[in-house]
């Protein structure tokens, strides 16, 4: 199916993704690809689904992974009980959901348990007016989440407690060598077409080496990672994770080589968590 008249919006902001960004670094070669194939007229969902085929990827249920429009989504349905009951993921034409599948492809199996955790609280509790703590965290990290990918317990412990000076001038030597950070969330990846300083990640700490963070263990350990804290009941709204001003992260932003970039307390929040 070829592009029609009403996707120019959609296809301008492709164009108006600059993918030498280090934020896009992980999705860069296929995220280009994908939206050079748009912009000359190719059917998003008919190609996401073909490289799910080629990928193998499924959902929970072992269901193959297909990327339907919007509008097949049976009426009164749930999306991530949709998901869930059948693998088809329901994708519109815009930016938010071009980097949803772009998550999916690239973290299938972290995906998959996101998606797991959501369709139970669902069949368990219905759907509400607002959504209970669990499945505000999965969709939190789903939206919104940048891992903090470090074997170094300080480090951690900096993010955790706001102490940016510590985390982001006083160890700038030691990002990307003792920890870096990978973004997940969709709806992140989307502001940060068009970034601005008061950016804020919902940040959630992977005990891996950097250099593991290039490859597929990282999903594999993420997924396991979300697994084990959804078990234990970990999963608490936004305390399950730090905030994190991504355009503080060394190497994120030219301005942020001066240490009074982090002066800003409207963006770098004094604070300590109370757990």
């Amino acid at each position: 199916m070829q592009a029609q008249a009403g996707d120019e919006p959609f296809v301008a902001a492709l164009a108006g993704i600059d993918w030498s960004r280090p934020w896009f670094q992980l999705f860069a070669a296929q995220g280009a690809a994908l939206a050079a194939a748009v912009q000359g007229g190719a059917d998003l969902r008919a190609l996401l689904s073909a490289h799910a085929a080629q990928l193998r990827l499924c959902n929970a249920r072992g269901l193959p992974l297909r990327f339907i429009a919007q509008h097949a989504l049976p009426e009164g349905s749930a999306y991530e009980a949709h998901i869930h009951a059948t693998g088809e993921i329901p994708t519109r034409d815009n930016l938010h959901d071009f980097f949803n599948a772009l998550t999916w492809l690239h973290f299938p199996q972290a995906k998959r348990v996101l998606n797991q955790i959501q369709a139970e609280v669902i069949a368990r509790e219905g759907v509400q007016t607002t959504r209970g703590s669990v499945r505000d965290a999965a969709t939190l990290f789903d939206e919104n989440a940048v891992l903090f990918v470090s074997t170094d317990q300080d480090l951690a412990d900096a993010l955790k407690g706001f102490a940016w000076q510590r985390l982001l001038v006083e160890s700038r030597p030691a990002w990307g060598r003792a920890c870096t950070v990978v973004p997940f969330g969709h709806a992140l990846l989307e502001k940060l077409v068009q970034p601005y300083k008061s950016v804020t990640a919902h940040a959630w700490v992977l005990p891996l080496a950097p250099q593991q963070a290039a490859g597929p263990w990282l999903d594999v350990m993420l997924a396991q990672s979300l697994a084990a804290a959804a078990q234990a009941g970990a999963l608490r709204g936004g305390r399950s994770f730090a905030p994190l001003p991504v355009m503080g992260i060394p190497g994120w932003c030219d301005d942020n080589a001066e240490p009074g970039f982090y002066a800003d307390t409207s963006v770098f929040r004094p604070g300590r968590r109370a757990d």
